[in-house]
């Protein structure tokens, strides 16, 4: 396995030592602005096969492509319909992510056996850069081992894919914090699949149209982006997320905790939830008033509590606005879906 810098995507014997990888159905972990990726080439079904074994991902839930530049987008799906056009003009490059029908060139292992493929443009430029090295569409999940919360910073992917991959790339910390947005274009009314950045109001506001918002629903069947039908994001402790007004959730995580061994209790919060919080092991996620910063810390903060090997987690709700909604996605899913009311 090597690892490389950022500083060095740019060389060219680094350019072509991932071409090398990548054609050979190698695999690569690289910083996308939202997330960590695990990336394979998208058109190789065994290299894809590769990423659900290092994962431990369910095969029927299926994976971004990546590409470097828009024209390539026409290589891969049937057709680009016309609503997707404003919203690829606005938000690509970028960290929205949108379902076309797929062309036979991507194979039935990234689309989780479905005649769609989700598509998007990375702004980061190291994985722009290691993009066009490969030569290839590169389908990249985060890169996280599947279930637990998902990678920002590059110790947490060298922790968990140390020795499982071909290439580690070092990009430090990402910028955003929470994976892309997915919207299905593929329907006369898009289809909101999972909240991100760039948010509903920010979508509907581009197209001049009230969308779906699908985010929500309960999927038992083939999922139709990743993160809709498995338990995500979750540390190994219970994670208890509490829903009411601050008094009452301060008052109720402090009361609770006297229950159980504090030095088996952590409490993940927004900066204004601090100072009133009983607990020994507290994560300050920012102040409510700059979600991007709660957002970015969100993955941070669970991964801490894995490292202290905590048993018991408590994480107030937050507002389900704006950006909030893409936070609050991932906060259910941590906590199994669900949610205490007090």
């Amino acid at each position: 396995m090597t690892i490389y810098c950022s500083k060095d995507i740019q060389k060219p014997e680094v350019r072509q030592d991932i071409q090398r990888i990548i054609k050979a159905g190698g695999l690569i972990v690289f910083p996308t602005e939202t997330v960590y990726g695990i990336g394979a080439d998208a058109t190789n079904p065994d290299a894809v096969k590769r990423i659900f074994l290092a994962k431990g991902r369910p095969s029927d839930n299926p994976l971004i492509v990546h590409l470097a530049d828009r024209h390539d987008v026409e290589t891969i799906v049937q057709e680009i319909p016309a609503i997707a056009i404003p919203l690829m003009d606005t938000y690509w490059p970028g960290p929205l992510t949108l379902i076309f029908q797929k062309k036979e060139i991507i194979p039935k292992e990234v689309s989780g056996g479905l005649q769609t493929v989700g598509v998007r443009i990375p702004s980061s430029l190291i994985a722009q850069e290691v993009i066009r090295s490969a030569g290839v569409p590169i389908c990249a999940p985060s890169a996280n081992i599947s279930g637990k919360p998902s990678s920002t910073l590059f110790e947490h992917v060298k922790q968990d894919f140390e020795g499982r991959v071909d290439i580690l790339v070092d990009g430090g910390q990402v910028d955003i914090g929470l994976e892309s947005t997915v919207l299905d274009v593929t329907t006369p009314i898009p289809v909101l699949l999972r909240p991100g950045a760039v948010t509903k109001h920010m979508i509907e506001m581009t197209l001049g149209i009230g969308i779906i918002d699908a985010t929500e629903t309960k999927v038992e069947d083939v999922p139709r982006s990743p993160g809709m039908k498995y338990t995500h994001y979750a540390p190994r402790g219970k994670v208890k997320l509490i829903q009411g007004t601050r008094e009452d959730v301060i008052s109720f995580i402090n009361q609770d905790i006297q229950e159980k061994d504090l030095n088996q209790v952590g409490v993940i919060a927004p900066h204004e939830y601090m100072k009133d919080i009983q607990a020994y092991y507290k994560v300050d996620l920012g102040s409510l008033q700059h979600l991007e910063e709660v957002g970015r810390n969100i993955f941070l903060a669970l991964r801490q509590m894995d490292t202290l090997n905590l048993e018991f987690i408590y994480i107030p709700a937050l507002p389900y606005a704006g950006l909030g909604q893409a936070i609050m996605n991932r906060l259910l899913k941590a906590a199994g879906n669900e949610i205490t009311h007090v």
